[in-house]
């Protein structure tokens, strides 16, 4: 039987080692610099990021993929019942166990009498985690505090991440963020905002702060004040997904590389709508069918590439947006809300798109005549 070696490189096929061993100088060669392509185009799209490796977010070190819990206490747009806690702390702990230790939450998580939820089950769950001692004490909790109209004090703010460590039960939240920039609406209350940034940091409360929603006008504007004040902006979070990929973000992404910040991604699977799990048909319950009803139908080219590519790789669809946003140098954060999602989301790691295939994603993006509504309170 003949001994075979596959350098598991895409575009690369096994070879019969016997045969190689006679075979002709010319064709090793055409091999080898075949070999050699593959690996140079391997390394030009970056490492294969594995959920316990690492990257740097400010002074944190950090899972290449986190997980958010917008949904965790939100019963009007993610139907959110308490009977659900023990399904979200199972998922939580699969998450744990598998090298995820970046949590994005907010203090304003939580609808009706139920604000504040996610802090608290997070907290929870962290608290009750049954496992090795480092791995609790490696999470980093990204918690984000509203810019409410009655916060126009940085004491506001600083009050405000006490009861988020209060509710989280830690010492020191890894990022304090604010949720929003209220440039756009109330731009005298935004000094304060900023202000409350930099108490929290001094104070030692969290160890670096970041911002949600800000445009790049905005976030060269808080880097520099922050800058002046002693503090590192260490992260922006935008809505970033096959989705929303315009301009804005592009532009956005830009900015944050030529300062050292990290993007973080949310809602990279566009609310569920980059899945395949819904068509016109099966729409979910709820604001989110609406809002699926406006633009599933204008997906049918991205979704029938995002469903190729799966196919050929033996991946899902999520798991091939997950890390489209993963390949453009995102720290990509999708909801869980079931132990099945922690599982697949996993599969996002691990591997990479090639540029083919990243080309024909974006290609079917931009193409698409429907793309993801943007959060209203999102800055330029």
């Amino acid at each position: 039987m003949a001994l075979t070696w596959s350098p598991a490189i895409p575009g690369v096929p096994p070879c019969d080692l016997r045969r190689s061993a006679v075979s002709s100088l010319p064709s090793a060669r055409r091999l080898s610099s075949t070999i050699i392509r593959s690996v140079r185009a391997s390394l030009r799209l970056g490492p294969l990021f594995w959920p316990w490796q690492k990257v740097k977010v400010g002074p944190l070190s950090v899972s290449p993929m986190g997980f958010g819990t917008w949904a965790w206490g939100n019963q009007v747009l993610w139907g959110y019942q308490e009977s659900m806690d023990t399904e979200l702390q199972d998922a939580f702990n699969l998450a744990l166990r598998n090298g995820i230790n970046l949590f994005d939450t907010a203090d304003s998580y939580g609808t009706g009498r139920l604000n504040g939820q996610s802090e608290k089950l997070l907290g929870k769950f962290i608290s009750e985690f049954q496992g090795p001692g480092n791995v609790r004490e490696n999470v980093v909790i990204a918690t984000k505090f509203a810019a409410y109209p009655w916060r126009v004090t940085p004491g506001q703010f600083v009050n405000a991440c006490k009861s988020s460590l209060d509710r989280l039960q830690i010492d020191k939240i890894g990022i304090g963020q604010l949720h929003w920039s209220t440039a756009n609406y109330a731009p005298l209350q935004e000094k304060a905002l900023w202000d409350g940034l930099v108490a929290m940091y001094e104070k030692g409360l969290v160890q670096a702060v970041g911002v949600s929603n800000y445009g790049p006008k905005q976030l060269l504007k808080i880097h520099d004040y922050l800058t002046t004040r002693g503090v590192p902006l260490c992260s922006a979070q935008v809505q970033f997904s096959l989705l929303s990929m315009g301009p804005e973000q592009m532009e956005l992404k830009r900015v944050c590389d030529s300062l050292g910040i990290r993007v973080i991604a949310y809602s990279p699977l566009g609310l569920g709508m980059l899945t395949g799990k819904y068509t016109a048909s099966t729409l979910p319950s709820g604001p989110r069918g609406l809002l699926f009803r406006q633009i599933l139908p204008g997906l049918e080219s991205l979704l029938f590439s995002l469903r190729r590519i799966a196919q050929a790789r033996g991946k899902t669809m999520s798991q091939v947006a997950i890390n489209w946003c993963i390949c453009k140098g995102t720290i990509p954060i999708p909801g869980i809300k079931t132990v099945k999602h922690v599982d697949e989301n996993l599969g996002s790691l691990g591997w990479r798109l090639n540029s083919d295939e990243i080309l024909e994603l974006e290609s079917a993006a931009q193409d698409s005549p429907k793309k993801m509504i943007q959060n209203i309170f999102q800055t330029a």
